[in-house]
This record gives structure tokens, C-alpha cells and sequence, in this order.
């Protein structure tokens, strides 16, 4: 394996967090050696300093793309923790829409906005459709946009054709939940079409402006700021911030806290969860 040196972690680290966000630091030699080995050998580079020069210089942004890929984590799994859909079952769907069904007129299809920031492959995605489902029962009632975002282009291919193997069906779902909501597939399992039309998904950078998604009642953010810089961060939840309803809900990772990050936000507590709103 071709080693990394100090002087070549320095410029791809600064590389990737502005292409990514993700932030790499002098010890993530390892991770580098392995994650980028592929993309070595298959450019025919020589060295980590010649990769970072013939991705710079791809006015296709294929190797830029691969790099991606290849550091985001995508470590995912369906209900995921649990907890957050537990919340979202029990508490802030129920409380959602009591409060919009005072405002809007039954003959209108009470909107429900919710958006996955990191979806990754798909299944918190899919997940959070599960729960409207069994939750709402008729849909036809609710006027949906559930919106998964991600930065790497395998993910958001996978998560758009909502295919996964049996590994990936067998971390965090339910015989049941299988057997009610996908249809085999060969040796994979598609999402049934009732579940799939729920959602949409999109390529974005969260580094990247994110006024053009609309306005959100629910946003998802998990497990995906800890990989960025402290000020990052903040500029992350600021944005989030902007376009969250002012009575809407924020579901972040069950390590990560906004204390210090966000002032505009306000941790509130149901059961053995937390969510944050933002100040009125």
C-alpha cells in the first residue's frame, strides 16, 4: 500500500473539507491509506500528491466524486437508535398535526415537511416513511414531501432505487416490518412502491446554501456535524435554523448537542429523548 505522508494529508484534509465538509485531521493517515487505495490504483497514481493533482485538474469531477464516495462514511442502518421514531411516532407527528389541522381547512391535504439531511443510502428515509404509514394510515389526507439529501452520489443512487442486500435488511428492521413494506428482489429487497412515492432525493452539499429546499416542519440532522469543524457547525445549524417553521422540530444524533453551537435552539425532552425548537 502507497503511504500518505504528513505533507500530503495536510492538502488532501484541506481538499476534502472543501469539497465535503468532512474534516480530517493529522491522524487520519489510516484512513486515508485505505479508503483512497482504489482510486489510486484505478487513476494509476503514484502517490497521494499526484491523486490531489489529477482530481484538481478533472474538469469532469469524476475522481473528485469517487473521493466522496469513498470517505463519507454511509454508516446507516432502518431506526436507527430507535429513539428519534419513537419520538416522531408518539410525539412530534401527533403534536404536528393537531397544531396545522387547526389552521387549514378539511378540504386541503394537511402538509407534512420533513427533511433527512445525511440520508445516506436511504433508510432513515424509508424509516421515517414507515412510521407515517402506520402512523396516518390514509395518506391521501396528508399532502407529504419528505426530501432525502446527501453528498455522495452512490448513496443518493441507491437510495433513490431503494434496493438493499441482505445485510443492510437485516440491521434495525423487523421480520414484519420486511415482509409488510419491501418485495424481494433476487438477493436484495425493494421498498414497495407505497412507501417509495413518499420520498424524493437529491444531491447536496450542506456546506452548499440551502434556501432553494423550502421551508421544514421535522428536519433530521444526525451523525453527520460531528465529522465538521466547530465553526462549521454553527454555520450548519444557522442554515438549518433559517429554514425550519418556527414551530417545527429538529432531530439531531443521540451524542451530538447544540449547547454552544446554535443559540437559536432550545433542547426540549420527551421520554428518553431530546429534540430542539427554536426559541421564541
Amino acid at each position: 500500500m502507497i503511504k500518505v505522508t504528513q505533507d500530503e494529508i495536510k492538502i488532501l484534509s484541506k481538499y476534502i473539507k472543501d469539497v465535503s465538509g468532512v474534516h480530517l485531521d493529522l491522524s487520519k493517515a489510516y484512513l486515508i491509506e485505505t479508503r483512497f487505495k482504489n482510486i489510486l490504483e484505478e487513476t494509476g497514481c503514484t502517490s497521494y500528491a499526484d491523486l490531489y493533482t489529477k482530481a484538481r485538474s478533472d474538469p469532469s469531477k469524476t475522481i473528485e466524486r469517487k473521493m466522496i464516495d469513498a470517505i463519507t462514511t454511509n454508516e446507516t442502518l432502518f431506526f436507527r437508535d430507535s429513539g428519534p421514531f419513537e419520538l416522531l411516532q408518539h410525539k412530534i407527528l401527533p403534536d404536528l398535526i393537531d397544531k396545522r389541522a387547526s389552521k387549514i381547512s378539511n378540504f386541503f391535504p394537511l402538509p407534512i415537511r420533513i427533511w433527512s439531511a445525511a440520508c445516506s443510502t436511504g433508510q432513515e428515509v424509508y424509516s421515517i416513511s414507515i412510521v407515517l404509514k402506520e402512523l396516518l394510515n390514509d395518506l391521501s389526507k396528508y399532502n407529504i414531501k419528505l426530501l432525502g439529501t446527501d453528498i455522495s452520489d452512490a448513496a443518493i443512487a441507491q437510495a433513490s432505487y431503494g434496493s438493499y442486500n441482505k445485510f443492510e435488511i437485516e440491521r434495525g428492521l423487523t421480520r414484519d416490518k420486511l415482509q409488510k413494506y419491501f418485495v424481494a428482489n433476487g438477493d436484495s429487497w425493494k421498498v414497495k412502491d407505497e412507501i417509495r412515492i413518499l420520498a424524493n432525493f437529491k444531491k447536496l452539499n450542506l456546506m452548499q446554501p440551502v434556501n432553494g429546499l423550502g421551508k421544514f416542519d421535522i428536519i433530521f440532522c444526525r451523525n453527520i456535524a460531528i465529522y465538521f469543524t466547530v465553526e462549521d457547525r454553527k454555520a450548519l445549524f444557522h442554515k438549518i435554523a433559517d429554514i425550519l417553521e418556527y414551530d417545527g422540530y429538529l432531530i439531531i444524533g443521540s451524542t451530538e448537542s447544540l449547547t454552544g453551537v446554535c443559540p437559536r435552539f432550545e433542547p426540549k425532552r420527551y421520554l428518553r429523548s431530546i429534540f430542539y425548537q427554536l426559541k421564541e
